[in-house]
C-alpha cells in the first residue's frame, strides 16, 4: 500500500521519520512543484503550452474543458481529481495528500486555499489527512479556505472569504467564518 493509501485509511504519519512518506510524498511534492512552477512561469497567451503542463501535472487525467488559471500550486497532483468543466481562478492553493475531488462544473474563485493535513498537536512533524469532495456544480467564492475532512454539496455557494471548516448541504449558500448556511437555493 502506497503512503496516500494509507494516509486515506487514516494513519498518522511523521514527515521526517518515515522512511516511505518521505520517499513517495516528498517525490510527488518535487514533481508537482517543479511542474507548477514551469506552468506559473509561462506567459498566459501561451495557452496550450499550459494545457500541456497541466495534463503533465494530472498525469493525464485532466477532464475535457477543465482548466487551472495560473499561478497555483498544487503539493500532490497524483491525489487530486477533477471532474469536466471545472474551472479555477488564479492563486489556487491545494494541499492534497489526504485526496481532494472536485466534480464537474464546479467553479473556485481566486485565491481559494484547500487543505487536507492536519498536525498532531502534541509532535507538529506527525500528519494526518482527511478527504475534500467539492460535488457538482459548486461554486466556491474567491479568498475561501476549505478544511480537511469537508463536504460541499450539489449546487452549493460559498461566500467570499469563508472558512469552511464543515459540511455544507446541496443547494446551500453558506458564509463566514467558520461558515454557515444562511439561506437555501430553490
Amino acid at each position: 500500500m502506497n503512503i496516500f493509501e494509507k494516509l486515506r485509511n487514516g494513519e498518522h504519519c511523521h514527515v521526517i521519520e518515515n522512511e516511505q512518506y518521505v520517499r513517495e510524498a516528498h517525490g510527488e511534492f518535487a514533481r508537482c512543484g517543479h511542474i507548477c512552477y514551469l506552468i506559473n512561469q509561462t506567459d498566459p497567451l501561451e495557452k496550450e503550452k499550459i494545457l500541456e503542463l497541466e495534463r503533465e501535472l494530472f498525469q493525464n487525467n485532466l477532464p475535457e474543458n477543465s482548466f487551472l488559471t495560473p499561478p497555483f500550486q498544487i503539493d500532490c497532483a497524483c491525489r487530486v481529481f477533477l471532474g469536466k468543466n471545472v474551472f479555477a481562478n488564479h492563486n489556487l492553493t491545494v494541499m492534497s495528500v489526504g485526496t481532494v475531488t472536485i466534480e464537474d462544473g464546479v467553479m473556485l474563485g481566486p485565491e481559494v486555499g484547500i487543505f487536507t493535513v492536519n498536525h498532531e498537536p502534541k509532535n507538529i512533524r506527525v500528519i494526518f489527512t482527511k478527504e475534500i469532495l467539492i460535488k457538482k456544480n459548486a461554486w466556491i467564492g474567491a479568498r475561501v479556505n476549505i478544511l480537511p475532512g469537508v463536504t460541499i454539496g450539489e449546487n452549493a455557494i460559498i461566500g467570499t472569504g469563508s472558512i469552511v471548516t464543515k459540511d455544507i448541504p446541496d443547494n446551500a449558500i453558506a458564509v463566514g467564518n467558520p461558515a454557515k448556511v444562511i439561506k437555501f437555493i430553490d
